[in-house]
């Protein structure tokens, strides 16, 4: 594979011109109003595995959006990779806040990406990572250097919950059947020191809703006298931490796994300057669960954050009114030992025992998933660790996510094998936010040590 380097250099503008192409679709899988985007999306990526050398692609209907199944066996006694990505993108909201449109892709060099980055909704998460697992079997195929057979699964509801993933892999554990799974949806800590993600947290998403009086009310009339629900709301949420930012929540700790001193301090190995994630941000100070410093808060400590908060009126000027109802929107990111259906039951429990008799309190869990932890002596890390050292030139560094993958636990549950997730973004690439972006740098870097990957996979696996 010594030349895939200058592969990827002749082919660059191809490369970035496709990805761009796909950029376009907006195959938003929360609004209704993009079905048919999605739908094309599942099309083009279809079309995709066709030209990049898989001798069998298929669209399979699910119940919801459509999984993209391809493969390329050369024998079936060799090892066999399965690789998971997702062609659907989160909503692009706020709007006013990207600099270009979100579905219009464009180039622009930053300080982190002096080489360009693509702004775009799903440039980073996970469009631009999943192609280059496309590209990058292209490389093989045309080169002759694919090592062992290689399964495609991508589907197109990742950003609602991957609702239809797990009923379409119950029913196709034969068809997916594979030595290891290779999963670009995370990312690494810089272009300089890559990284490999050996832990995800849990999920558990739910919607409140707290109703007071039949109607909206006159404030002046009814004001004081009758319970505002966007008042309660907000003091039922302020309850559930407390003054050492520790979840409230009864039961809600019982099964976090505590990591040892050793462990911690191997972590506070990666790289991390408070001072500059302070100034990305431009906060003036951090906040979290006391006890615990930033980089253990997002990634092995569970969380509980409103994701959004509704109610009353909220057009131009002033209406005096008594909302009716008022909403919030909740996630709780949850750690390995944490099943996320038992702490949706604990959070509805609580919530519904601390509201007043005024009120009258919904709670609708929306979906969720269990974390995950890879083994770092697994065949799969030791050939992610060697290919990341070969291209970047540098080892890579074990480290624990903050964000969820909840289909990683699902499939080691039904198809028995382990995940190796290699990410090539950035925590700069304002994934899920306005201005989301993918460096060229690292677009082109993937594409170059996935293959690496192959190889080394098959030569651990002898």
């Amino acid at each position: 594979m010594d030349d895939i380097k200058p592969y990827v250099q002749q082919h660059k503008d191809r490369f970035i011109n496709e990805l761009i192409d796909l950029l376009k679709i907006p195959s938003v899988s929360a609004d209704s109003a993009y079905s048919q985007d999605v739908i094309d999306m599942s099309e083009a990526v279809k079309k995709s595995l066709e030209e990049a050398g898989c001798d069998k692609v298929e669209i399979c209907d699910t119940p919801g959006y459509p999984i993209v199944y391809g493969e390329k066996i050369i024998d079936p006694v060799l090892p066999t990779v399965l690789v998971y990505g997702h062609y659907d993108v989160q909503p692009p909201d706020p709007m006013d806040l990207w600099t270009s449109p979100p579905f219009e892709p464009v180039i622009k060099k930053t300080e982190i990406h002096p080489d360009g980055a693509i702004f775009a909704r799903g440039a980073c998460d996970d469009k631009g990572q999943m192609y280059t697992h496309v590209k990058a079997l292209e490389y093989m195929v045309r080169t002759n250097t694919l090592p062992c057979n290689v399964k495609f699964m991508i589907e197109g509801e990742e950003e609602v919950g991957s609702k239809s993933l797990g009923w379409f892999v119950e029913r196709n554990q034969e068809k997916l059947k594979n030595d290891v799974i290779l999963i670009s949806d995370t990312g690494m800590i810089s272009n300089q020191q890559p990284s490999i993600t050996t832990g995800l947290r849990g999920l558990s998403y739910v919607e409140v809703e707290v109703t007071g009086p039949n109607r909206d009310l006159h404030s002046g009339l009814y004001g004081g006298a009758v319970a505002n629900p966007i008042n309660i709301l907000a003091k039922m949420i302020a309850s559930l931490h407390d003054e050492n930012n520790h979840i409230t929540i009864l039961g809600f700790y019982d099964n976090v796994e505590e990591l040892s001193r050793e462990e911690r301090d191997e972590m506070a190995k990666a790289p991390f300057s408070l001072e500059n994630y302070k100034k990305a941000l431009d906060i003036e100070d951090i906040y979290g669960e006391s006890g615990y410093v930033t980089n253990e808060r997002n990634s092995i400590r569970p969380t509980l954050d409103v994701n959004g908060i509704w109610g009353g009126y909220q057009g131009e000027g002033a209406k005096t009114v008594i909302a009716s109802k008022a909403f919030a929107k909740i996630s709780m990111r949850l750690v390995p030992n944490q099943d996320w259906e038992e702490i949706t039951e604990l959070f509805t429990k609580h919530f519904t025992s601390i509201a007043p008799k005024s009120v009258k309190v919904k709670v609708t869990p929306h979906h969720g998933g269990q974390g995950y932890v890879t083994p770092t002596d697994s065949i799969g890390y030791q050939a992610a660790a060697k290919a990341y050292n070969e291209s970047f030139g540098v080892k890579p560094i074990p480290v624990r996510s903050g964000g969820s993958i909840p289909i990683v636990a699902l499939f080691e549950k039904e198809l028995k094998s382990k995940t190796i997730m290699m990410g090539f973004g950035l925590d700069s690439d304002a994934i899920h936010s306005p201005n989301e972006h993918f460096g060229i740098f690292n677009y082109l870097k993937g594409i170059e040590t996935i293959p690496l990957f192959y190889k080394h996979f098959v030569e651990l696996s002898k």
